[in-house]
């Protein structure tokens, strides 16, 4: 497969497939303002410098700190800068979230949203989750409707099976899925090989999971061979495993999201990859 830098987000909007998670530019817990935000600014601003032109956030974020937050590093926007959204989520206090896709709550979400990225549409507009409480025809309809009136460019999922994908289809393009994924979880590998076919941006959250000690090893092992660290070769695996996988890897170090831009440049050996592949399947 040959490698490809970029992707298409519904064959309009091209962007880097390394972008910017902004979920934890927040303070601790995803709730409230960050420790540093001078320094927090500096990273968004320094990640647009790195090439990144799409950003991932939501409302619950803060909630709402971090739209805000990107709004005063970089507005008026670069052009080329993609802003990908969500709405679903509702926020009671730190780490705290509870589900609400009602068609009353997500158009309050995207006002606010509107609102604090000061933008009169949003280029991608995901569904934070389904609501089992909140029939999913009834929150598709309304996101069809909002797009329709122009507010929303595109529409992605997240969280979801192959059928409700599927089902939203019936109602708008899904142009992407943001499903939890990495070298060593993956549970949504039809999810993935579905989007792939069907050219949708596929968008791993928490591409590494940390609490698998024995895994890690093996990401370790290649790390030290190719004088990376652990994050790069996680990161790199993801890139190298499909063209429609955008990576949103979070920060608010500016060394650190430096570290996270440079995972392109490694170059797996036939075996490495080979040993990469087999993880998720590796005894435990």
């Amino acid at each position: 497969m040959k490698f490809e830098k970029n992707f298409n987000i519904g064959g309009k909007l091209t962007v880097n497939r390394i972008g910017y998670g902004a979920m934890r530019i927040t303070g601790k817990g995803i709730w409230g303002q960050p420790e540093n935000k001078g320094e927090t600014l500096k990273v968004l601003k320094r990640a647009v410098e790195l090439g990144v032109n799409f950003i991932d956030t939501a409302d619950s974020y803060g909630p709402n700190v971090s739209e805000e937050l990107i709004a005063e590093a970089l507005f008026p926007y670069p052009k080329d800068l993609v802003i990908g959204t969500k709405g679903g989520f509702l926020r009671s206090g730190p780490n705290e979230w509870s589900i609400d896709a009602s068609p009353d709550n997500l158009r309050k979400a995207l006002e606010g949203s509107l609102k604090r990225l000061k933008l009169e549409a949003i280029d991608l507009y995901q569904l934070h989750r389904i609501d089992p409480q909140v029939p999913a025809e009834k929150t598709f309809e309304f996101l069809k409707q909002e797009q329709l009136k122009g507010k929303i460019k595109h529409i992605g999922l997240s969280e979801v099976s192959v059928e409700e994908i599927k089902m939203a289809q019936q109602f708008f393009n899904v142009v992407s899925v943001q499903n939890k994924y990495s070298v060593d979880i993956r549970n949504w590998e039809s999810v993935l090989e579905y989007c792939t076919a069907n050219e949708i941006a596929f968008i791993p959250w928490n591409p590494l999971n940390a609490g698998n000690v024995k895994k890690l090893d093996v990401l370790q092992k290649i790390a030290e061979q190719q004088n990376s660290t652990v994050n790069q070769i996680a990161l790199n695996w993801l890139l190298q495993h499909s063209n429609n996988i955008l990576l949103i890897p979070g920060t608010s170090s500016i060394a650190h999201l430096e570290e996270n831009m440079k995972c392109a440049s490694i170059k797996f050996t036939d075996s490495e990859m080979k040993e990469l592949n087999l993880i998720s399947s590796a005894k435990v």
